[in-house]
């Protein structure tokens, strides 16, 4: 499954292809709140149309389901069931495999499948209401590689446009990025499971809403230069624009969003006001 990084966590072990792909042209779209992830499309193996979770991909028991009694002898839980007897019901059939975020049952304008509530300009009148947001491609199921769904499935679906505004406004953008390289010479990067735990770390603070400082931290050079992305990546979050047509609400707060996902050939980042959203989503109580 595709996993996609904050681009401030990226750069903890050395990699810097974040600042490459801050400087190049993207693909974006809008980050969507769903809950659960849905994959559906038809199996390579046998050509059948299924619909599941992202357990499809179990390597020693897949879940892929084909007929709503293959729903209810897989996942126990009744919501679940629901869920993807109608997404088996109502997806229209494809020879893709697909996976998207599952936002609702048609007939609304207000939902809340997860941390955020959407109120969207207009009835959805669709069976389900679905956000795809990545493509699998291979000739077995637990072979298939991820990569984000760079284009539009047509009506019924949540795919809102985003795109960067005017870059002619990122010069101190450039600027932030140069330092950012010249910050890294001095900088020990972290071995890889010393990153796991410095995200920990910094996930802590960022869950109990603590402004981060970096000489609090032992390898405080290290957490400079984190702050630095993160603060490259807020910088450029403000250029970002989409037409999505609902308004978005964490509690009773209104927010512009979750935020957006940019992807090119120096790779895949979220692009997220964690202070915001990923604080929330720390605390909520399921």
């Amino acid at each position: 499954n595709l996993h996609i990084e904050h681009p401030e966590d990226t750069i903890l072990t050395g990699d810097l292809s974040v600042l490459k792909a801050f400087e190049s042209e993207n693909h974006y779209s809008v980050k969507i709140d769903g809950s659960p992830a849905i994959v559906w499309g038809t199996n390579p193996e046998n050509g059948k149309f299924f619909v599941g979770t992202k357990s499809v991909f179990n390597k020693r028991t897949p879940k892929i389901n084909y007929t709503a009694e293959d729903i209810c002898n897989n996942h126990p839980d009744f919501e679940l069931q629901s869920i993807l007897i109608r997404c088996l019901n109502c997806l229209p059939r494809t020879d893709r495999v697909l996976q998207g975020d599952f936002i609702g049952f048609g007939g609304y304008r207000d939902y809340k499948p997860n941390a955020i509530s959407y109120t969207f300009a207009e009835v959805q009148n669709t069976g389900v209401v679905v956000a795809p947001h990545t493509e699998y491609k291979g000739n077995t199921m637990q072979g298939m590689t991820a990569t984000p769904l760079t284009d539009k499935l047509g009506e019924g679906f949540i795919q809102p446009n985003a795109w960067l505004g005017e870059r002619g406004a990122t010069m101190d953008i450039n600027l932030m990025i140069n330092f950012a390289r010249q910050m890294s010479t001095l900088v020990e990067f972290a071995t890889p499971k010393e990153a796991v735990q410095l995200k920990k770390d910094l996930n802590a603070y960022i869950r109990d809403g603590d402004d981060i400082v970096a000489e609090e931290f032992a390898n405080y050079q290290l957490v400079r230069l984190w702050l630095l992305v993160e603060s490259i990546k807020t910088e450029y979050m403000e250029l970002m624009r989409d037409d999505f047509d609902a308004e978005c609400f964490i509690g009773n707060q209104y927010i512009s969003g979750e935020g957006y996902v940019m992807h090119s050939k120096h790779g895949t980042y979220k692009l997220v006001d964690r202070q915001t959203f990923s604080r929330y989503n720390f605390n909520i109580i399921r």
